[in-house]
């Protein structure tokens, strides 16, 4: 392990290897269904190919290893050698898992933990032709010189050692003044095989690029090198004259390593010092054609002037998240000064006052979302697993199941992204293991044999919509009434007076699974109420839709970020509290003598629909119960999920961006608040926590 290397070194791979071992993931998957779409084979070769180049560069041999017979296998799958099957995938996925797990370790600073040598056996022999016993490297030649460069090769350990000892004697016979230092060169490669020099590292380099190909070149060659192959080495690097392109780089480090190396990076050296190419034994032909083309097209190309494209200023800059999460507090701060002058500006009859106000409104708003911006990702963050998850546990299950996404460009706060992660994967598994039913009974029932999961988000005003559908069996309300009444969530005359959304909800109890046998996949009776919870949390709610024999779909709305809430400010006696705006629904003035009673509880009849009436000061206002009940007050109707409830209050100040801060010690974990603020006028008012509150005293 070569964590001594540069730290920044060390980051870049880790960024840019995340982001391909990503995308691998759902490539892998695609392959499954296109298995001869030759541009996503080249997609994945390329994949692998680039992880096992920087991972070499780092020295980290195990990962190495693990990549380079990946990227074996399709190579022999981009050539048509071998066919895409069930069988290798599962190989190429495990692989996957054990290259992802290296990578966690590098990202760890841990010690790597190989590849089993049974998988990477697998691997090698996946990486011969199919039917044939011949090694893979038989048809090397023949693949070096049809293949495209850019796709890349492997050269051997003898084919390196050559080009090494090419340039030691370029440079012991063109550069006397330097004999000294190719001598010492020549010692350093004789006590470690594996080390070069820098003046070698500059050589190959140059050589790469086209440019300076040898120091101690005659001056009449020099002269004849400059003018003929300038022209084509220009053409080859975009016009730039110290620049290589990303292409050459990752030959160049394939070679340095000896491992998966470009036959043009190998050929292209050799090929450039054509008057001492008898010195070469090796590769005379593949040498050859290379060094034929560049000149060729010098001849005919005219010289572009230099640096006529000057490299792109770099466009972004990695900034750590904490960073971020303390800029987004001190906006949560400008937000409360903002509310607090907004307030004060309105007592005020100063006309400048109010431009000022007015202004410092405009630009707070505009730097809170410019804020927001930096902190959003893609949900696409969390949809990238599923492919990988719904066809595992489709093959364990033994059935067909087909995943659609839509609306993975979706943009949300990046905590929400990381926390909306577990409970989406479960309510994915559990719509492949409850929802689709086997290929069989799929069949029976008319349907095609494969089952559709659909997993979509959208945007709408200031909150997220995710939408987890299937086309299986759906929910049969009367199976769940009787085991809410098995269970003793209910009696027979409850569960009887549930409508059949309040049954679809009963599958987020605690305890609660129609699963008649226990699996490692589901039926255990946890996991449903602790995505309720998760979901709670994030201030979101959660709904169900099914029909008997259509399917199911989920429905979760969380809120864009977790940071700064829009909320309904309310008072209670002379207290202030915040009630979240996505839980409110409704606010009317009422006259409470019209009220009834329904099963011992306290009910107003709305539109023909009849809403609990709940007088939340009696909870959380001392004295509260003391009060007399007024004969009109406001009446803000409150849903969790399906579920809408009254909350009676004494006055309603209106709508107010706040900034939630975390209860202090003592009072954490009280029911029925999910935090403080810092209202307009300076004071401070609680924020409720709807579900808890009502779960507790309702």
């Amino acid at each position: 392990m070569a964590f001594d290397a540069d730290e920044e070194i060390l980051q870049d791979f880790l960024v840019e290897a995340g982001e391909i071992l990503e995308k691998l993931s759902e490539q892998l998957v695609d392959l499954e269904q296109h298995p001869d779409d030759s541009d996503l084979l080249n997609a994945i070769f390329r994949g692998f190919h680039t992880v096992k180049g920087g991972a070499g560069f780092l020295q980290l041999e195990a990962l190495v290893n693990c990549c380079h017979s990946a990227e074996n296998v399709f190579d022999i799958l981009r050539n048509h050698k071998r066919k895409v099957d069930s069988e290798l995938m599962d190989v190429v996925l495990e692989a996957l898992d054990n290259v992802n797990a290296m990578f966690e370790q590098v990202r760890n600073h841990e010690e790597l933990t190989p590849a089993p040598d049974e998988l990477i056996a697998r691997l090698d022999a996946l990486a011969q032709p199919e039917g044939e016993g011949a090694p893979a490297a038989a048809s090397q030649p023949e693949h070096e010189e049809n293949e495209p460069a850019e796709d890349g090769g492997d050269i051997t350990d003898d084919e390196f050692e050559q080009l090494l000892d090419a340039l030691e004697d370029e440079k012991s016979e063109d550069q006397a003044p330097a004999s000294g230092s190719g001598a010492a060169a020549g010692d350093q490669e004789g006590s470690g095989d594996d080390e070069i020099t820098d003046d070698e590292f500059e050589a190959l380099l140059d050589q790469l690029h086209g440019k300076g190909q040898f120091a101690g070149a005659p001056a009449g060659e020099e002269e004849a090198v400059s003018k003929e192959e300038k022209p084509a080495a220009k053409e080859e690097s975009g016009g730039s004259d110290d620049l290589i392109t990303d292409d050459e780089f990752e030959k160049l480090l394939d070679d340095l390593h000896g491992k998966g190396g470009s036959p043009t990076a190998g050929g292209e050296p050799s090929a450039s010092k054509e008057p001492s190419a008898s010195k070469e034994p090796a590769k005379p032909k593949a040498a050859a054609k290379p060094a034929e083309k560049p000149e060729a097209k010098g001849a005919a190309a005219p010289a572009m002037p230099a640096r006529e494209n000057a490299p792109a200023a770099e466009t972004t800059v990695r900034v750590d998240t904490k960073r971020l999460d303390d800029i987004m507090n001190m906006v949560g701060e400008l937000v409360l000064v903002r509310n607090r002058l907004q307030r004060l500006g309105n007592e005020s009859e100063d006309e400048h006052m109010h431009k000022a106000v007015s202004n410092l409104d405009v630009v707070t708003t505009d730097l809170q979302s410019a804020v927001m911006q930096t902190r959003m990702q893609p949900i696409k963050k969390v949809f990238g697993r599923f492919p990988r998850v719904v066809r595992d546990l489709a093959r364990n299950l033994k059935k067909e199941v087909n995943l659609v996404m839509h609306g993975e460009d979706t943009d949300l706060d990046k905590n929400l992204v990381e926390a909306l992660s577990d409970p989406l994967v479960h309510l994915v598994r559990n719509s492949v293991d409850h929802g689709i039913e086997a290929p069989e009974v799929r069949e029976k029932a008319g349907k095609p044999r494969q089952g559709t999961v659909t997993l979509s988000a959208e945007q709408e005003g200031d909150h997220i919509l995710l939408f987890i559908e299937d086309d299986g069996a759906g929910m049969d309300p009367e199976v769940l009434r009787r085991k809410a009444v098995e269970k003793g969530i209910y009696d027979q005359d409850a569960a009887d007076r549930l409508t059949n959304s309040e049954c679809f909800n009963l599958i987020f109890a605690a305890g609660f699974s129609t699963k008649d046998q226990i699996s490692d996949v589901s039926g255990r009776g946890v996991g449903m109420d602790v995505v309720k919870t998760k979901i709670g949390q994030l201030n979101g709610q959660l709904s169900i839709e099914s029909e008997l024999g259509k399917g199911s779909r989920i429905v979760i709305k969380v809120p864009l970020t977790l940071a700064i809430m829009p909320t309904l400010m309310i008072m209670l006696g002379d207290q202030s509290f915040a009630l979240p705006l996505v839980n409110v629904v409704e606010i009317f003035h009422l006259d409470l003598t019209k009220t009834n009673i329904v099963d011992g509880r306290e009910c107003i009849v709305v539109r023909e629909k009849v809403f609990p009436l709940f007088h939340i000061k009696r909870w959380l206002v001392r004295g509260g119960t003391s009060q007399e009940v007024p004969e009109n007050a406001h009446v803000v109707i409150v849903a969790m999920g399906t579920k809408q409830v009254g909350f009676v209050v004494d006055q309603l100040v209106g709508q107010e961006e706040v900034v939630i801060k975390p209860l202090g010690r003592a009072l954490q974990g009280t029911p029925g608040m999910a935090g403080a603020t810092i209202t307009g006028d300076g004071r401070i008012a609680l924020i409720i926590d709807v579900p808890s509150l009502l779960q507790h005293y309702g």
